[in-house]
């Protein structure tokens, strides 16, 4: 089967029967992403090697950009997810890619950060600057790794099963390191997520690390090497992923404009 052929099929028996449900209730489309996962689709761009569908951006931008006609927070989530996995496979290890080919891992990008970025859920260049500028901090001790940050507007925050996240270099006099830290790790926290942030039920918001200590071996790539990852592998997927869901996306709905009909419930 084709994933375009798989793909209609999700979105007509998972995505679209609770896209209403989620935009509504800001409810986060669980559902939708573990049948996403049982068709391939978030495994789409891993290599075959490992068991996923072998595709790369093209295919990953078809796919958000079908998505997001019938749920914007489900495209939404697929695009951090389709990002994360670029990363994750040139730099990830053999585990984590088998586990996100046989669709039983949900990635996300941990990379803005909160003090001095625009207000939450902004786009365009200035919030795409932030991300090569890491404030937080990493320090090993041994073969661990603690780090600290608060990180925002990160999509299915609390949802995901890894971050892709970034900091400060242990060593390296400049740039920037990535991390595959798993949602699971102690001492991650995840607020009440603001309404404000990302399409709604997409789960969009801040992760706080105070610290998560994670294996040495989490790291992807090089310590200080992720500046040149973020600007060669992220940027040009998450702003590819971006455009395809902002053209497609369906116009957004004025609640105040709309008129109840008489006898209707008033919201509470």
């Amino acid at each position: 089967m084709s994933y375009r052929t798989a793909l209609s099929e999700v979105l007509t028996s998972a995505v679209g029967p609770v896209a209403e449900a989620t935009a509504v209730q800001g409810r986060f489309p669980r559902g939708a992403v573990t049948a996403l996962g049982r068709a391939g689709l978030l495994g789409l761009t891993v290599s075959t090697g490992f068991g996923g569908g072998g595709g790369g951006l093209p295919e990953a931008v078809d796919v958000v950009a079908r998505t997001v006609r019938v749920c914007p927070a489900t495209a939404a989530v697929l695009q951090s997810h389709y990002t994360a996995v670029a990363v994750i496979e040139a730099y990830g290890g053999p585990w984590t890619r088998g586990e996100i080919a046989a669709g039983r891992h949900l990635a996300s990008l941990a990379l803005a950060e909160s003090e001095g970025e625009p207000e939450a859920g902004g786009d365009g260049p200035a919030a795409e600057t932030q991300l090569l500028v890491p404030r937080s901090v990493a320090t090993r001790s041994g073969e661990v790794v603690a780090l600290r940050a608060r990180k925002q507007r990160v999509v299915a925050a609390g949802e995901a099963d890894l971050y892709v996240w970034s900091s400060r270099p242990l060593a390296a006099p400049d740039g920037l390191t990535l991390w595959a830290v798993p949602a699971h790790a102690p001492d991650l926290f995840v607020p009440a997520r603001p309404g404000a942030a990302g399409p709604r039920g997409s789960a969009t918001s801040t992760v706080f690390a105070d610290p998560v200590r994670v294996p040495a071996e989490a790291m992807l790539g090089a310590d200080g090497g992720g500046l040149d990852i973020v600007l060669r592998t992220v940027l040009p997927w998450l702003l590819e992923l971006r455009a395809a869901a902002e053209t497609r996306r369906p116009p957004a709905l004025d609640l105040g404009s709309v008129r109840r009909p008489a006898g209707s419930l008033a919201a509470s």
